[in-house]
């Protein structure tokens, strides 16, 4: 059946507590999941169904469950507010917010998520926003669930420190204005503006 296979699958990635749920919804909502390699651009996203194929979901293989499942449960989210909306709301607007804190009451509980994420998330979940990485609190706590590399945050780095991101590109950590660091690309010296909570690499200098 179905169901129970994609039980087996969902068991790789969300708490083990959490699995019939979401497998129960994707048989409801009657969309296609799809597990994909990292993408530093975003996390997941919903694709409302077209020329007669399913909803389409699709989330980064390379996040804790923890995370994953928030991420999962924010796309399911988007599908719910399309059923009932259509594209009449925003994307990220109050009815998407309303169908979002709705869905993830049920895994509010601490056989599901740690205690300190659930304190974080229910803070988060005062006004959600268009991804759980732009609150720094919730961010944060879920990156203490993280498998152990050689990551760091970018505002735990020195001003001048060189980091590369993981496609290699070169950067050098510049001042902080207003909410980002300014950051000279190497290759190019191109200023870009980082997150304090980007995941960069150090480069140790010779």
């Amino acid at each position: 059946m179905q169901v129970e296979r994609n039980k087996s699958i969902l068991k790789k990635y969300i708490p083990a507590e959490s699995v019939d749920i979401i497998a129960l919804w994707i048989y409801q909502f009657d969309f296609k999941l799809k597990i994909k390699k990292g993408r530093s651009t975003k996390y997941g996203d919903y694709r409302p169904p077209v020329k007669g194929q399913n909803h389409q979901i699709t989330i980064n293989h390379d996040m804790n469950k923890y995370a994953f499942l928030i991420t999962l449960v924010h796309e399911i989210a988007h599908l719910a507010n399309w059923q009932e909306n259509k594209n009449a709301v925003k994307p990220h607007g109050n009815d998407w917010k309303n169908h979002y804190k709705k869905l993830i009451t049920p895994f509010m509980k601490e056989t599901i998520f740690p205690v300190d994420v659930i304190s974080a998330l229910h803070k988060y979940m005062e006004n959600p926003a268009a991804s759980s990485c732009s609150d720094p609190y919730l961010f944060r706590t879920l990156k203490n669930y993280d498998e152990k590399h050689n990551g760091v945050l970018l505002e735990k780095l020195p001003i001048n420190s060189v980091f590369s991101l993981k496609n290699g590109r070169l950067f050098k950590k510049g001042e902080k204005i207003r909410t980002r660091y300014q950051c000279l690309e190497l290759k190019t010296n191109k200023i870009y503006l980082f997150a304090p909570i980007a995941e960069v690499f150090l480069v140790q200098e010779k």
